[in-house]
């Protein structure tokens, strides 16, 4: 009964793990890598922090009604072990699925945008390494409809020609 037990916990935890995602701006995707996007300068009109929900998909709360399920099971005889099984995956998949939201809650950013065309945009995205002031010249990467900000890069002014010398 102890080898179900772990075998459970394992199994729940490698589940709620699995879950775990980031949308870092920094962290592109396999998907994503050698794949063409479609870059759109922009200027930043403003920025603040936002708060990304995190998910409820259900594998926490299945994981953790299986872990309770067990658990509870495993107490008393065998009325009291039907009883406190039952108790334990229902408070197990409660505990699971606020696991899950926690776990995948991301602290993120929105950036009211405005295209040189006078269109404006608002993109939220996960805290990366760049910080987003008013004013800023930033570049918008869509591939495949995922849209990221980052800062455009500065552009040297071409080098003047060389004049021809004399013969």
């Amino acid at each position: 009964m102890k080898r179900l037990l772990v075998r459970s916990t394992a199994l729940a935890s490698m589940l709620v793990l699995a879950a775990c995602s980031t949308t870092s701006p920094d962290v592109v995707s396999r998907n994503e890598a050698q794949r063409l996007s479609t870059v759109v300068d922009a200027v930043v009109l403003s920025s603040r922090p936002v708060v990304v929900e995190g998910q409820q998909s259900g594998i926490g709360a299945a994981a953790g009604g299986v872990a309770g399920g067990v658990a509870g099971s495993s107490v008393g005889g065998s009325r009291d072990a039907v009883v406190v099984g039952i108790l334990g995956a229902v408070v197990g998949g409660v505990i699971g699925n606020a696991v899950e939201r926690s776990t995948t809650r991301e602290d993120a950013v929105e950036i009211l945008l405005q295209l040189k065309n006078g269109d404006r945009r608002s993109v939220v995205q996960a805290k990366g390494t760049e910080t987003f002031n008013p004013g800023d010249a930033v570049i918008l990467v869509t591939t495949g409809g995922r849209v990221r900000v980052t800062r455009a890069p500065a552009v040297a002014a071409p080098a003047p020609a060389a004049a021809p010398a004399p013969y």
